[in-house]
């Protein structure tokens, strides 16, 4: 988990894992920032959010992410997006983006106009399974990198060809894994989720879901 205050140079981190929940999040949080003054927060989380609020629990954590109030718990107006919509808002260059994010799954979101469209192409089907279960982190680590970049460069282009963006970005963790990018797409930074995250209290970007 790694949080840095708008304005501020120093990320501060600690560790989650597949149990953690939302409460321990807020807690490790409020942890973290100790000595630093804020009046608002914003959450990326790995999972649907709709309106602000978690509609499903994360598959990589714990539970308790539904239904939690976190504006109540972190005592500041709060805002709380998929962790992909927070990455994709803090890449984009104006136009037709798609956002997809090579990690534990796909993340995906689409910016059109500067509107965002919160997307779940990896539970998409493909092959004999689906999309994130061909360019996960584990399939990286289990079939090699060669085989994983070659199956990358498929899905990219099969959910480009659908949703014809003028540009893809390709983010998380995975991006940096890539040597060479799929045409008509460039490499993200999982710093841009920051920068997404402060993107969505400016006026163009309220009501982001």
């Amino acid at each position: 988990m790694k949080v840095l205050l708008e304005g501020q140079a120093e990320r501060r981190r600690f560790a989650s894992g597949p149990d953690f929940t939302a409460q321990a999040m807020v807690e490790g949080v409020l942890a973290a920032v100790d000595g630093w003054s804020f009046d608002r927060v914003s959450v990326g989380i790995p999972t649907p959010v709709r309106g602000g609020k978690p509609i499903a629990e994360p598959v990589n954590l714990g539970d308790g992410w539904v239904g939690f109030d976190y504006e109540a718990a972190f005592g500041v107006p709060t805002k709380v997006v998929n962790d992909a919509v927070m990455q994709a808002i803090g890449s984009y260059d104006g136009g037709r983006m798609l956002f997809l994010g090579l990690g534990t799954g796909l993340g995906s979101a689409l910016i059109a106009d500067g509107v965002v469209e919160p997307l779940e192409l990896g539970h998409l089907p493909y092959r004999k399974k689906t999309f994130e279960d061909y360019v996960s982190e584990g399939v990286l680590a289990r079939e090699g990198k060669k085989k994983w970049r070659k199956t990358v460069f498929d899905v990219v282009a099969r959910l480009a060809a659908a949703l014809e963006p003028d540009y893809v970005v390709i983010g998380g963790g995975g991006a940096k894994e890539l040597d060479e990018l799929p045409p008509n797409s460039r490499r993200g930074d999982n710093t841009r989720a920051f920068v997404g995250g402060f993107r969505l209290w400016q006026p163009e970007w309220d009501g982001s879901r």
